[in-house]
This record gives C-alpha cells, sequence and structure tokens, in this order.
C-alpha cells in the first residue's frame, strides 16, 4: 500500500464494504484517513519527520527582541539550532528567563522553546544563518488518490498502522466495539514495531571517539592534578 487510493480500497476488501452500499462513504473514508494519519504521525519522534529551517540571524530590539517562529514544525522540537555553523545549548524556559532577568548581557550562546516560540539570547557573539532542526507536522492531501503517507517513502510498514486505525473508526461505525479495540491495539502494535527497527538502525551509529562518548567523566570523590581520584583521601565504605 502506498497511496491513498490503496488504503482506501485495502480497508473495504478486508472488512468486506464497499461504498455503494451506502454504510462507508468516500467522505467518511477521507475523514478517517485524515484522523488515523495525524495519530500516526504523532505517536512517535519519526526520524522522517524531522527537517531543517534556517534563517538569518538578526538582532531585534525592544519587546521580542529576541524570538522566532517557525510555522509547521510541532511544538518544543527543536533540539539542535546553530547560528554560523556554531551550535547553541538549549536552556529550559525558566533558566532561559532567569538569566535574562539577573543577566541580560550575558552573552551565552543559548536558546530555548515554549511552544512554536524558540527564544534565542540576543547577546551571543555569532552571526551568519541560524538553522533549526525539529519535527514538522505531515499532512496529507484527502482530494488526492495518489497521495501518499508519511510513511510511504521511508517506512511503508506504517500504513498498516494507518489502515488498522480506520479499521477501529470503521468497527465503531458498526457498534462492533471488541473488534474495534483489537484493530485499535493492532495500529499501536504495528507502529511499534516499526519504531524498533528504527532504533535498530540507530543502535548502530557510534560517537566519535574524539568526543568521548555522550557522558563526561568527573569526581566523585577528591581528585588530584592528573583527573583521577586521590585515593589517599578515600574510604571505601564512606558512602
Amino acid at each position: 500500500m502506498k497511496t491513498r487510493d490503496d488504503i482506501f480500497k485495502e480497508v473495504l476488501v478486508r472488512n468486506n464494504r464497499t461504498t455503494t452500499d451506502g454504510f462507508v462513504t468516500d467522505a467518511m473514508l477521507k475523514s478517517w484517513i485524515g484522523d488515523a494519519h495525524t495519530w500516526a504521525a504523532g505517536q512517535k519522534k519519526w526520524p522522517f519527520t524531522m527537517g531543517r529551517v534556517s534563517t538569518t540571524y538578526a538582532v531585534g530590539t525592544g519587546s521580542g527582541l529576541d524570538e522566532y517562529s517557525f510555522e509547521g514544525y510541532k511544538a518544543d522540537s527543536f533540539d539542535l539550532v546553530t547560528i554560523g555553523g556554531k551550535r547553541l545549548d538549549q536552556l529550559n524556559f525558566e533558566d532561559y528567563l532567569i538569566m535574562r532577568e539577573e543577566t541580560p548581557d550575558a552573552t551565552d550562546r543559548v536558546y530555548t522553546t515554549l511552544g512554536n516560540i524558540m527564544l534565542i539570547n540576543p547577546n551571543i557573539d555569532l552571526s551568519g544563518t541560524t538553522v533549526a532542526y525539529g519535527q514538522y507536522q505531515p499532512t496529507i492531501d484527502l482530494t488526492d488518490e495518489t497521495g501518499k503517507t508519511v510513511f510511504t517513502d521511508w517506512n511503508e510498514e506504517g500504513n498498516e498502522a494507518i489502515l488498522e486505525k480506520m479499521t477501529t473508526y470503521l468497527k465503531r461505525r458498526e457498534h462492533l466495539f471488541d473488534e474495534a479495540t483489537a484493530h485499535d491495539q493492532m495500529a499501536t502494535q504495528k507502529l511499534e514495531e516499526v519504531w524498533k527497527q528504527i532504533l535498530d538502525s540507530q543502535y548502530t551509529k557510534k560517537t566519535s571517539p574524539e568526543r568521548g562518548g555522550m557522558f563526561t567523566w568527573f569526581p566523585v570523590v577528591n581528585e588530584s592534578s592528573n583527573g583521577l581520584s586521590d585515593r589517599r583521601n578515600f574510604k571505601e565504605n564512606q558512602f
């Protein structure tokens, strides 16, 4: 199943229905696939829904001088932001406001997000293009018979989840609520299978040895000049 029409036909065939019997209409199918597509696309932070937006970094003046907004992207989804090729650190919203209030001239290379608003410290010593990587909100054209879902070109197995979710709606219309629940669970299971495939693939990716991995070493007890714990002051059972 690759297109909207493929999914429509499969839903009808598997449920022994047609659009000519009056019970299931084309309008219903469009509504169901729209809802199912939104549901499936929002269940995980799918890699194929990650996008890149850019704009020229410009320091404004007055209220909102540090605010940016990127339409079509999910709230709080920007995990990586660069300006002129330099990465910024992300603060939580409250800490960012505290920093701006208590040290308004601080030049920390930081940003934060609140919903669809991104705030970048206007005092940073960077210039150039602002590039933000986040998760966009996928859509499907309900009127296009050959339209593709967000899964079609990346993980076509995800279309099975959309089909199962649509079947859930159909079974509810038939007042077969136990069957609807079973199909709803199957839809979730299908997405979990796709997600596991993605995680298994990501697991093979390696961290640059020059970065030393994702964890930073820090001392628990007194630290000596060579960066190792000073065992002269260490008592085995002191904790």
